[in-house]
Parts: C-alpha cells; structure tokens; sequence
C-alpha cells in the first residue's frame, strides 16, 4: 500500500470534514431517535434531505449547512492568502456572510444559523462592534468546525497553530474553556496530519509541546503526569489556558476504544454514553472514541457519528475531519465525494490547501 503523504492526510481532513457537515443536513437534531429512524430509516447510509419543518429545511441531500459554508470561507481565505489572515477571513464574513442574515436561527445559507453566529450578527451589525469585540459565550463545537482548516495548515507548526486558532476562536466565542478545548482538539488534528496515530501516547506528545512552550496550556506535572518537584517553577509563559486537561482526553478516549473490556454497542450509542447536546464537553469525547476506533475506516466512522443522533452533525465534522487525516483523501470513498453538492469544486479546494502542508517555508 502506497504511504500515505502529509498532504493527503490534510486533505482528507478537510474534505472528511464537508462530508461530515453535509451528511448531517437532513437528520440534524433530532433527540428522539425513534422519530429519527422514522424519518430516515434504521440506518442512515449517506446524504439525506431534511423533512418539512426540520432545521435544514430547503436544502438537498449533499448541500453543505452554514458550517460547511464558513468552513469553505476559511479555505479559501487560506489558499487566496497563502496564510491565515484575519483581516481578510472578518472581510469575507462582514461581505459575504453576515448581510444575508437578521439574527434569528431560520434564516440564511445553509438554512440555520448557529447561536455563537446569530450573537456576531447583533454584535457586528446590529451594534457595529469592531472584531475585537464580538465574541459570546456558546458552549458549542463551533469555532472547531471551522479552525480544522487552521490545524490543517499549520500542522507542521504547532506554535502558530495554536496562535492563530485561539484568534479566529474568540472572533465568536470568548469562554476560556471553550477556546482551550477547541485548541486541544486543533492541535490533535495537526498531529494526525503530521502522521502520528491517534492512541494511547498521543496526548504524551501533546504534553510535549506544552513543555515545550509550543503549546500554551498550564501544568505543574512533570512527564507522565508525575508530580512537581519542590523548587519548579511554572514556565514564564503568558495566555495560558487554566490546565492541559483538553489535551488529555484523546488518548483516554482511544484507550478506552482500544480496550477489550470497553464495548460500546453499536458505536454510534457513544452519543448516550457521552450526550447528545452540543455542548463541547459532550461533543469532543465522542468524536476522539469514533475517531479511534474506526481509524482505519472513513464511512463507519462518519455514519456512526451521524446515526447517533442530536448535535450529529457536529459530530459528524470533528469525526470525519479526524478520520480524514488518518486515512487521506484517498481514503476517503468516493460515493461520498460523488453524493457532495460540487463535491469536485470542494476536493480541489481541500487539495490546494493542502498543497503547501508540511513544505519547509
């Protein structure tokens, strides 16, 4: 089998996650599974269209949710910039985003829009806040589901990955667990996309950076977690986030996947296990078990993400841009490209990111 490249891999991330954006269109939210089989059969299998009077109404089975439409935004801000540029993301939003909204969640692209949007809309246009000062206080996977395209293109540089996540985050939410949790996942991703599995050692290389000074979480553990020796200090390092916990959770999560003893039955029950809601507490435990355990296999793992139920299309992002990166684009089946509205037009814009991925600038 040919090895897989680190442009591959960032690839598959980004294309793994429109995939999982669009095959959430048509049974997002729904909290009563029972009603959601009725719906959409027992199983869902690929892109479905939302039924009258659903979130997504309007849309058809493969469009992208505004999710996926802020997702692309950012792409192609990365691939026109050849960087992360937040002058030219904020242009793009105040132009092409934020004047077909009016602040109420039916209404706009994509067919609902999101708290944390909904609160930017009042804030930058309603208010006329400037940048500095628009974001709010949504709990949710938001930020993630568009800063993966960030941890694709500074995967190789975990420093500025980092940097330019938590500044793109708190464009829409400001809560510091929130920006730590969505900097940790970041960061596993980058990892992925390097070529590192998703294991039991991961979060070890996590911690890593921390000690390093690449990555900017609080700890006070020395290596393997063992406690402080009398006389450290903690690393002269501002904009810390409270504590390296977030960068924990994926390796406890993969142990768990991997542990004989530790079934859980069919796998999209994880969103029992772990919550429906979309909260990122309930979101990112889910997503690093699915990511995990079907590591090797892009279509279980997303269909899992999706079956599961309630906040399933976030799900359904993180896992898909999470298996991405393990399988590459080429792994990725090609039904699911093929089912995708400009399905092509999206590959390419995954590909053109990736292109400058793990090249020595």
């Amino acid at each position: 089998m040919k090895e897989k490249t680190a442009q591959d891999r960032a690839a598959g991330a980004v294309m793994g996650a429109f995939i999982g954006d669009a095959l959430g269109v048509g049974p997002h939210w729904y909290y009563d599974l029972e009603e959601m089989r009725r719906d959409h059969g027992p199983w869902i299998s690929g892109y479905t269209e939302p039924k009258p009077g659903r979130y997504h109404e309007g849309l058809k089975a493969g469009d992208l949710s505004q999710a996926g439409i802020i997702l692309r935004m950012l792409v192609e801000s990365l691939i026109g910039c050849g960087r992360y540029d937040e002058e030219d993301f904020c242009r793009r939003l105040d132009e092409e985003l934020l004047p077909l909204l009016d602040g109420t969640p039916v209404h706009g692209p994509g067919g609902y829009t999101s708290q944390s949007i909904r609160e930017l809309w009042r804030q930058r246009v309603q208010q006329k806040l400037p940048w500095e000062r628009t974001g709010g206080y949504a709990d949710t996977t938001e930020a993630i589901e568009r800063t993966l395209a960030l941890a694709v293109r500074y995967a190789f540089d975990p420093a500025q990955l980092a940097i330019s996540v938590t500044n793109n985050t708190v464009l829409t939410q400001i809560d510091n667990v929130v920006v730590s949790m969505t900097v940790a996942y970041c960061a596993v991703l980058g990892l992925l996309v390097q070529g590192q599995p998703l294991d039991d050692k991961l979060s070890g290389k996590l911690m890593e950076l921390v000690k390093s000074g690449a990555l900017p979480f609080h700890a006070v553990t020395a290596a393997d977690l063992k406690p402080p020796r009398a006389g450290d200090l903690d690393p002269p390092r501002a904009g810390k986030f409270a504590s390296p916990d977030a960068l924990l959770t994926p390796s406890y999560m993969a142990a768990a996947a991997a542990d004989p003893e530790i079934r859980i039955e069919p796998a999209w029950k994880v969103s029992i296990v772990y919550g429906m809601p979309c909260a990122v507490y309930h979101m990112l435990p889910a997503a690093y078990y699915l990511a995990a355990r079907f590591r090797d296999d892009f279509e279980s793992a997303v269909l899992h993400a999706v079956n599961g139920g309630g906040q399933n299309q976030a799900r359904a992002i993180l896992v898909g841009a999470l298996v991405g990166a393990q399988v590459g684009l080429a792994g990725i089946p090609e039904r699911f490209v093929e089912g995708l509205t400009e399905g092509v037009a999206l590959r390419r814009l995954a590909t053109q990111l990736a292109a400058p991925v793990g090249v020595p600038e």
